[in-house]
């Protein structure tokens, strides 16, 4: 059960994401990025600062922290760039359905049972449904797609090979997001415009930091740390629709069809998920 809290602490976290994006959509990706991934690794050092050895973690370890913070997302801009926007998120979010069907080759003594493949489908239809918000998909093909593909499994893989490595101290995630904002903003400067900030812009990078691109990395850590990876990935597929809901509040715009539907797909299958033993 506490793993559950923490995983939905986190989806209500990245929940927010959508709509902080979008007031700072003027703003090139790898910088936003790199700072609100900097910003969020802030809160760990204090305790860095009082006891420098939780930092201390293995190459390797190091290695996995920055392969799941900065590659997933360095993959999913270069997918929002090529690809059609709603159509590469809907792909960006395999995500959920790749940690329940890979739970059993990455973990050993997991077993996957039909319950929990038949809600981590269910789960991917409400995803959808909350994505396309009722609108025509693009048909066209992209090579765009590809590395949206490739982020939702690197998200995936890296969520379940956390309980591979050597046990670390969730304080490490700031070291994670410290060397993965720092990637980013080397790919700003190689990549990316230079852009002017205003004031208005550094506190939204504070909120998107300090949230979404932070404190929800150390609670996804501590929940996948403490629970069935299979549950938590099923209960993921809240995000979508938590997001999705959330910009609909914001706009003003009303509630449709679609989004009651995904309601329902995605309630079912955690409830599905969650029974399954």
């Amino acid at each position: 059960m506490q793993a559950n809290l923490y995983a939905l602490g986190a989806i209500a976290l990245w929940a927010s994401l959508a709509a902080l994006a979008v007031s700072l959509a003027h703003v090139p990706p790898f910088l936003l990025t790199g700072i609100a991934l900097v910003i969020g690794s802030v809160p760990a050092w204090p305790l860095v600062w009082r006891n420098p050895s939780v930092w201390r973690i293995p190459p390797r370890t190091l290695a996995l922290g920055v392969y799941g913070l900065f590659a997933y997302h360095f993959l999913l801009f270069i997918a929002l760039r090529h690809a059609p926007p709603v159509e590469a998120n809907l792909v960006n979010y395999l995500w959920p359905l790749l940690i329940v069907v890979l739970a059993p080759v990455l973990l050993p003594g997991v077993v996957l049972r039909p319950a929990h493949v038949l809600a981590a489908l269910l789960g991917f239809g409400g995803a959808a449904l909350a994505i396309a918000g009722g609108r025509t998909l693009s048909g066209a093909l992209s090579w765009g797609y590809l590395p949206a593909l490739a982020s939702a499994f690197i998200w995936a893989s890296y969520s379940l090979l956390t309980k591979r490595v050597a046990a670390f101290p969730t304080t490490a995630i700031g070291l994670f997001g410290l060397v993965s904002g720092l990637l980013s903003l080397l790919c700003h400067v190689l990549l990316e415009p230079s852009t002017a900030l205003q004031a208005r812009d550094w506190a939204l990078l504070a909120v998107l930091g300090l949230g979404p691109l932070g404190a929800s990395f150390y609670l996804w850590d501590k929940a996948l740390k403490l629970g069935d990876a299979r549950h938590i990935g099923i209960l993921s597929y809240l995000t979508p629709l938590a997001s999705t809901a959330l910009l609909v509040l914001v706009s003003g715009r009303p509630f449709t069809a679609s989004i009651a539907l995904a309601t329902v797909l995605i309630v079912s299958a955690a409830v599905l998920g969650m029974r399954a033993r």
